[in-house]
Order: structure tokens, then sequence, then C-alpha cells
């Protein structure tokens, strides 16, 4: 991933402040309790800045996240609850001295692991730490989506009293590598004193089908129970852009 949050960390929690943290919690402790997970030991892999591990601890879960930005574990650690702590880490070869019920990593995450080796790695990481019979949870680009609805150049534009962020996104494809490379111009104003800021991006996306998670699954020590759309639970379609993923450590 880079140093794609770098700057980004900043305006993070501006950008996503309509994105619904405590439905995607609740979606998410539905899940354990369907798969008969007994557990509270949670891993997150990119915690960024830890919206959804403060909803977990408020529900009894311990968290470990793990997050490359030091930008947002700095945010991060400014408003975190009891029970939750962070490490400034890469998934693919974080180290940890215990080990853990449950695995996440959610709004995407995995696709930002655009070769198969940082894959391989990471989901290896992930088996070595959980306990047996853990489950990992994640959410990931449908490729069955990507290649139906072609993604296009959007602008979004947000504020609040201090600022004002205007986000250009263009989108590069490469269909060989089932990767989507996704460019963004951001400029932010300072509502207080009138500055500007202008920054690039990219942030590479690598999208999958159901086949390809499963036998990422298997060469790594897990198995495939179940896939759905993320927060609907509905089955996956072309019109399905996040499709998330429940594994067990074999």
């Amino acid at each position: 991933m880079g140093q794609n949050f770098k700057l980004y960390s900043q305006y993070y929690d501006l950008l996503y402040r309509d994105k619904d943290y405590v439905a995607e919690t609740a979606y998410l402790i539905g899940l354990l309790d369907k798969y008969h997970s007994k557990g509270n030991k949670i891993i997150e892999l990119g915690s960024g800045t830890g919206k959804h591990a403060n909803l977990l601890a408020e529900k009894g879960y311990q968290i470990l996240g793990i997050e490359q930005s030091s930008e947002m574990v700095e945010i991060a650690n400014q408003n975190k609850k009891e029970g939750v702590s962070f490490q400034i880490a890469d998934i693919t070869d974080f180290r940890s001295n215990i080990s853990f019920d449950i695995a996440i990593s959610l709004f995407h995450v995995i696709s930002y692991l655009t070769t198969n080796e940082n894959l391989i790695k990471t989901f290896k990481n992930v088996h070595q730490n959980l306990n047996r019979d853990g489950l990992f949870i994640f959410d990931v680009w449908h490729s069955a989506a990507v290649h139906f609805q072609i993604p296009e150049k959007r602008t979004k534009i947000l504020r609040n009293q201090n600022i004002e962020v205007t986000r250009n996104a263009n989108p590069v494809i490469y269909p060989e590598l089932n990767v989507v490379e996704v460019n963004y111009d951001i400029t932010v104003n300072d509502l207080k004193d009138g500055t500007i800021q202008s920054f690039k991006e990219q942030h590479p996306m690598r999208h999958f089908s159901r086949p390809e998670i499963e036998l990422l699954a298997y060469a790594t020590g897990f198995e495939l129970i179940h896939n759905e759309e993320f927060l609907s639970q509905n089955i996956p379609t072309v019109e399905t852009w996040g499709v998330c993923y429940i594994l067990k450590k074999l």
C-alpha cells in the first residue's frame, strides 16, 4: 500500500463521515453469532482511525488493530476505548505474541494487496495468529461488478466547519491483473485562513471472484464457508461492488 494514506489520513474521517460504522459493526457481530465464534479476541487488519475497533470494544471484544499509517494510529489513539490497542505494521508481515479468535479486515483493505505474493503472505500470517477454527472475515471488490459497471471518473466534495475537501477520482483499468488503479487529485481548502493544499495519490485495488478466494483459502490453510454482499447479506450479483467472505482456519 506504500504511502497512500500518509496525507489522506488527515481527511479520512471527513471523506467517510457518511459511512455507517454502527451498522457495519452490528453486521459483523451478527456474522460472528451465525458462524459460532465464541471468542472475544479480535485482530483487525487495516484498522484506520479505530472506529470499528471502538464499537467492537463497547460490545465486549478485545481488539488489536494493525495499521500501516502512523498518522491514522495517532488519530486512533486519541479516542481509543478500553480493550483496544494499535500496532503500526504492514498487514503482510505483522507480528503478535498472542493468538486471536477472529481476524477482520474491512473497507476493502484486502483489495489493496494486488500481488499473489502479498496475498499469500497476509493470509498465512493471519492463519498463524488465529486459534484453531478461528474466523477470518473480510470484504473485497467484486470482479463481476467491476467488469459489468466499469469504474468511471468521479468527484466528491465534502466540508465541515474547518475545511472543504474536493477529491477527483480517475480510474485506470488493468484487466489482465484484475486491478483498478484509482488516481486521486485531492484539494483541501482551509476555511479559516484560505490556504489551499493539493496532492495526488494512487490506490491500486484488486478485485476478486469466489473461485479465486476459494483457491487462496485452500492454499493458506483456510476453508471458505460463506460469501455474501457486504451489509445487505444478499447473494452477490453484477450490481454488488463489495463482497464479504468468511473463512475458517483448518
